[in-house]
């Protein structure tokens, strides 16, 4: 199936992508993903919805015969739901063997984050936890929030959109 869907970094090895990460905007917030995780980004296409998906889960799209479940970034993060526009993107990841692509604002730009530019996510208290939220990076005058696509669904919503096969 992979070579279906173009690979963006494939000829890379795990050394050269090691601080690499593709950043991004949703809801004027700068977040950044390991660009090892990310497969190609595309515009947007049609989405065809599927009946009883999670409401942030928008639907599945065909990219060159490959069927793709579609997670709108925005509202997986409880934010306000905005219309498309042209610089609307779609990432398209690999997790765990099942392609999925997330809907973001715009895609900003590949850059390096060294270890030393990473802080840990603050504690909300003990009973809060943020398990997708892997680091916060300084860089010049911004803050990047670093976020495990691995993680931004759980085994029980991971399991429910790819099991479209």
């Amino acid at each position: 199936m992979q070579d279906k869907v173009n690979v963006l970094y494939n000829d890379l090895d795990e050394d050269t992508l090691k601080d690499k990460y593709l950043t991004f905007y949703t809801d004027k917030q700068l977040f950044g993903i390991s660009i090892a995780d990310v497969v190609q980004i595309v515009g947007m296409q049609d989405i065809t919805a599927v009946p009883e998906f999670p409401s942030y889960a928008k639907g599945v799209i065909n990219l060159r015969g490959t069927i793709i479940p579609i997670i709108d970034v925005r509202l997986r993060l409880k934010k306000e739901e905005i219309a498309y526009n042209e610089r609307t993107c779609i990432i398209v990841t690999n997790i765990n063997g099942a392609y999925i692509g997330f809907i973001v604002d715009s895609v900003n730009e590949v850059i390096n984050i060294y270890k030393d530019n990473i802080s840990n996510p603050p504690q909300m208290g003990n009973d809060y936890i943020n398990t997708y939220i892997t680091g916060i990076a300084k860089l010049n005058n911004n803050i990047v929030l670093l976020i495990d696509l691995k993680k931004i669904l759980n085994e029980k919503e991971l399991g429910l959109i790819t099991c479209i096969d």
